[in-house]
């Protein structure tokens, strides 16, 4: 019996190579940092000018826009005050008063003229009027005003000062009023101030024992 021979050929193979790593790409893109510096600078340089210009501005307004004169009544003195009927009371009243007038501008003041007024309860008895004057930038002035009443004769609210006579005490409203033209550039603006105060007269020793003053 032949015996049969089988014969195996191999194929020759080589191995598959292994699979390549992955490989990821990361672009890059410059960096302007310089650019973006110069952009910050550049806002911040607008900012505080806009800053600026707004303050300066303010202070522009603050300091040339046109206000009243300050008035403040420094001095009030009492000379007499007599009661000449107490039946129809008739008032024989004398104040001296000295009142300053502060331009508080940096433009020059022509002030027409000075009024100061006395009254009681609200109703004016007298008034007095000097003459005006000029006042420098930033400058004040003291004008010297004397207000009598000879033997006024109280119509109105008599029973009330009948009362305060017999108190020894009366209370009288004094007003101090300026009315001008501020000179700014070509214009003439007018204004105005005022001061009143509430004066408190004895009557037993003729003095003034309290008085308060506000500006209007």
């Amino acid at each position: 019996m032949a015996s049969s021979k089988q014969e195996h050929y191999g194929v020759p193979y080589s191995p598959l190579p292994p699979p390549n790593p992955s490989q990821t790409v990361i672009l890059l893109t410059p960096y302007r940092r310089r650019h973006r510096n110069q952009s910050i600078l550049r806002n911040l340089r607008c900012s505080l000018i806009f800053t600026a210009t707004i303050l300066l501005l303010s202070a522009g307004v603050y300091f040339l826009y046109p206000s009243d004169p300050d008035i403040t009544i420094s001095r009030i003195n009492l000379n007499h005050i007599r009661v000449l009927d107490s039946l129809k009371p008739a008032l024989d009243l004398s104040f001296s008063l000295t009142i300053k007038v502060r331009n508080r501008d940096f433009f020059s003041l022509d002030y027409d003229s000075l009024l100061v007024s006395i009254g009681y309860r609200g109703r004016e008895l007298g008034l007095v009027k000097s003459k005006g004057g000029h006042l420098r930038a930033r400058d004040s002035s003291y004008i010297e005003a004397t207000l009598d009443l000879d033997g006024l004769e109280v119509v109105h609210d008599v029973i009330y000062l009948i009362g305060d006579l017999a108190k020894g005490v009366v209370a009288f409203d004094t007003i101090a009023q300026v009315k001008g033209d501020l000179g700014v550039l070509l214009f003439q603006i007018p204004i105005q101030g005022k001061v009143s105060c509430e004066v408190y007269v004895n009557v037993n020793n003729q003095k003034i024992s309290h008085k308060d003053c506000h500006s209007k």
